[in-house]
C-alpha cells in the first residue's frame, strides 16, 4: 500500500507546490480536487466496486453516457481556448473526454477478459476498433487531438499486450494511418496541422506556432541541476511559458527545482506505474488485470505526451501530466483509477 501511495504523494505534492507558485486560484481549486480524489480512495477501500462494474450493461451504459456528454460539449459547450471540450455547471467545468478514458478502459477490460484467447479474430479487432473510433472522431471535432491520441493508445495497447499477431497489428496500424490521413485532410483545424508541422521543424516559427515549446525548452535548459528556486523561474513567473499549470507544468517544475527535481518526478511516476502493473499481475481475475493494464497505459501515454511536448520530443497536443497538472476532471479520473487499483490490491 505504501509503495503505491508514496510515489503518488510525490507527484501530487510536486504539482501543488508548482501551482502555489504560479496561481493561487488554481492551487486552491486543485486542493479541492485532490481531497475529493482521496475520498474516492477511501470509499473504494470499503465498497466492492466489482459488483457494479462487472456488469456489461453498466460498463456499456457508462461508455454511452460519456459519449453523449462529449457530443453535448461539442454542440452546446462553452468555447474555452478555441475548443468545445467542456460542459459548464455554474463556476465548475467538466471535461467529458476524461471520463471517456475510464469508460474505454473498463469497456476493453470487460470485452477482452471474455475474448482474450480469441483476440486475433477479425470480428474482435474490428469491434474493438469501433469502440475507440467513435469517441476519437468526436474528440477530433471538439477539437481535442490529445484525447483522440490517448483513446487510440488504449485500444492499440490492449491489442499489443494481449499478443495480437504481427500481421494483424500491421493491418490495425494501416487502418489507423488511413483514418489519420482522412482526419488530417478533412477534419483537423489549420492550427492543429501547424503544430505537427512545427514539431517536425522545431527551429522554425519560434515566435509563432513553436513559441510555447521553445519557451518550455528554454525553461528546462536554463534550470541547471538545482533550478532557480521556488517562485523564481523567469520563464514561468514572467509569463513567457504558456500554460505553466497544465500543458507545460513539467517545464515549470524543472525550471524552479532543476534537473534533480525533474528526475525525482519522473522516477516517482515510473514507480507508480510499475506498482500498478505489479498489482495487476497479482490480481485474481482477468477483468481486474486488464483494468490495471489500461490504467498504466493511459498514465504512461499522457506522461510521454506531456513531458515530451515540454522537451520537444512530441507535438503539443494539450495533454495533462497525471496527478501533477491542474484540472478537476483529469485529477478525479486519475484518482478514480488509483482508487480502483488500490481496491484490487486490497482484495487480491
Amino acid at each position: 500500500m505504501l509503495s503505491l501511495f508514496i510515489p503518488l504523494g510525490i507527484l501530487i505534492l510536486s504539482g501543488l507546490v508548482t501551482l502555489s507558485a504560479v496561481s493561487a486560484h488554481s492551487f486552491g481549486l486543485q486542493l479541492v480536487w485532490v481531497a475529493l480524489g482521496i475520498a474516492l480512495i477511501f470509499i473504494f477501500t470499503i465498497v466492492d466496486w466489482r459488483s457494479v462494474f462487472n456488469h456489461r450493461w453498466i460498463v456499456g451504459g457508462f461508455y454511452g453516457l460519456s459519449l453523449l456528454l462529449m457530443l453535448a460539449a461539442y454542440l452546446a459547450g462553452p468555447s474555452i481556448r478555441n475548443t468545445h471540450s467542456w460542459l459548464a455547471f455554474g463556476p465548475f467545468t467538466l471535461q467529458p473526454a476524461e471520463f471517456m478514458k475510464i469508460a474505454l478502459i473498463f469497456l476493453y477490460a470487460n470485452y477482452f477478459s471474455r475474448r482474450h484467447l480469441a483476440v486475433a479474430r477479425w470480428q474482435n479487432i474490428f469491434t474493438s476498433f469501433i469502440f475507440f473510433l467513435v469517441p476519437a472522431a468526436v474528440a477530433v471535432r471538439l477539437p481535442d487531438l490529445g484525447s483522440a491520441v490517448i483513446f487510440f493508445a488504449i485500444w492499440f495497447g490492449f491489442l499489443v499486450l494481449l499478443g495480437l499477431p504481427f500481421r494483424r497489428l500491421a493491418v490495425a496500424v494501416a487502418a489507423f494511418a488511413l483514418a489519420s490521413g482522412l482526419v488530417w485532410t478533412y477534419v483537423m483545424k489549420d492550427y492543429q496541422r501547424a503544430r505537427i508541422v512545427g514539431f517536425l521543424y522545431p527551429q522554425e516559427h519560434s515566435l509563432g506556432i513553436n513559441y510555447s515549446s521553445a519557451q518550455a525548452r528554454i525553461a528546462i535548459g536554463s534550470a541547471g541541476w538545482l533550478g532557480k528556486g521556488y517562485g523564481e523561474g523567469s520563464q514561468t513567473q514572467l509569463g513567457f511559458l504558456s500554460e505553466p499549470t497544465e500543458d507545460f507544468i513539467f517545464a515549470a517544475i524543472v525550471e524552479e527545482w532543476g534537473m534533480l527535481g525533474g528526475f525525482i518526478v519522473i522516477a516517482a511516476f515510473f514507480v507508480l506505474v510499475y506498482q500498478i502493473l505489479h498489482i495487476g499481475a497479482l490480481a485474481d481475475e482477468n477483468f481486474e488485470k486488464f483494468i490495471c493494464l489500461g490504467a498504466a497505459m493511459m498514465f504512461g501515454v499522457q506522461f510521454l505526451l506531456n513531458a515530451g511536448s515540454a522537451s520537444g520530443l512530441t507535438p503539443v497536443v494539450g495533454v495533462t501530466f497525471p496527478f501533477v497538472s491542474y484540472g478537476g476532471s483529469s485529477m478525479l479520473v486519475d484518482m478514480f483509477l488509483v482508487a480502483v487499483v488500490n481496491s484490487i490490491r486490497k482484495r487480491s
